[in-house]
């Protein structure tokens, strides 16, 4: 009675635990709500800077038509002129061209603010209703939770085992949490961050030294939008790629490793030989986890410049190679923390397989795994 207990509590803090997930998302829309009403009025207000700036150009371009009238009339008539009038028409008509080229410069800084908010509107717009989209799935979940899942206790009937099984989803929740908390902390959220303070230092180069060099701060950050917006891509990426369930496991690998080796400049080969049929999505997520784990290790820790990812897929099993050129490792050497290895490890183990590790310092590293199709 008590593990049932335990399971019943643990049951009630992953229900409590999705709650909370859901609330956090409703907070998330409630901020993109405001944060859209806050750019909707920005963007109410640059319009009509923009109109007001057309408006007076126009003005101005009057102006700008009447000296140059007035400047043919005194070069067609210089003796009729003194000295004065002659210097007064030259400066007159060389002000009013300035002042028109800036404001024509200033409307084309308004019309390119303008354009920025408009583009940050939509995405708001895309994010609240995702967001919204999400809402409706958590509540699913929820659903799932409280009435479904409660009936895995009338299945599993050694109270160890429920006990145990409980466990694991709230260690592999909190791991799966903290890991995400700090690629986002390590990643996006840094970025973030220096593009507010690089925006700071747009504006006051602007002020300070004009519009050139604000474009060229302007230009250096965009390439640390670029980064974020792929590290944000790769999170969720790595949550749990769409196209593995739209296209199957070589499609997604393939994408995988070229996108790797563009961001990272470096060189990854993927071949691919036997059947080219779908497999159980088990089999499929479990290999595409385990390649994106040796590629990352490869990458981060052995700094690697060249790999190779090969997988054969036959009737019966299924053989796939990792083999990189980085520094490699001591394998008998233990390293704490060394949770990426132990995982894969796990992974294969649970579908009957077998993985094997071989590498040197210095001479790269190589990673075999074999796994039975028991379809």
């Amino acid at each position: 009675m008590r593990t049932e207990n335990d399971l019943d509590r643990i049951i009630n803090e992953m229900v409590e635990a999705v709650e909370n997930s859901k609330d956090d998302i409703y907070s998330i829309s409630e901020e993109s709500r405001e944060e859209y009403q806050t750019l909707t009025e920005q963007l109410s207000l640059l319009k009509q800077s923009v109109n007001q700036n057309i408006d007076e150009s126009e003005q101005l371009e009057v102006k700008v038509k009447l000296s140059r009238q007035r400047l043919a009339e005194v070069s067609n008539y210089f003796d009729r002129f003194n000295e004065v009038e002659i210097k007064e028409t030259y400066e007159q008509a060389h002000q009013l061209q300035s002042e028109l080229k800036m404001m024509r410069e200033k409307e084309k800084t308004l019309r390119q603010q303008r354009d920025d908010v408009e583009r940050r509107l939509k995405k708001l717009d895309q994010t609240i209703e995702k967001a919204n989209g999400l809402v409706s799935k958590v509540s699913v979940v929820l659903n799932y939770l409280n009435e479904d899942f409660r009936q895995v206790g009338e299945i599993i009937q050694d109270a160890n085992e429920k006990q145990a099984f409980g466990l694991r989803i709230i260690e592999a929740q909190e791991q799966e949490r903290r890991r995400l908390s700090r690629e986002i902390h390590d990643g996006p959220a840094q970025m973030l961050a220096n593009i507010l303070l690089r925006s700071e230092i747009v504006d006051k180069t602007f002020k300070e030294y004009g519009r050139t060099e604000a474009l060229k701060e302007m230009k250096s950050m965009r390439s640390l939008v670029r980064s974020s917006l792929y590290e944000v891509r790769r999170i969720i990426y790595d949550l749990r790629p769409m196209a593995l369930d739209d296209l199957g496991l070589i499609p997604t690998i393939r994408k995988y490793v070229d996108n790797m080796a563009d961001y990272n400049r470096m060189s990854i080969d993927f071949t691919c030989k036997g059947r080219t049929d779908r497999l159980p999505s088990k089999y499929e997520v479990a290999l595409f986890r385990l390649v994106q784990e040796a590629v990352q290790n490869a990458v981060k820790h052995a700094a690697a410049q060249n790999i190779e990812v090969k997988l054969k897929i036959h009737t019966t099993n299924v053989i796939a190679v990792i083999q990189d050129d980085g520094k490699g490792f001591d394998i008998n050497e233990k390293k704490q923390n060394s949770f990426g290895l132990v995982g894969m490890k796990e992974r294969v183990e649970m579908l009957d397989g077998e993985l094997s590790i071989h590498s040197k310092e210095g001479e790269g590293t190589k990673i075999l795994v074999q796994i039975p199709l028991n379809e």
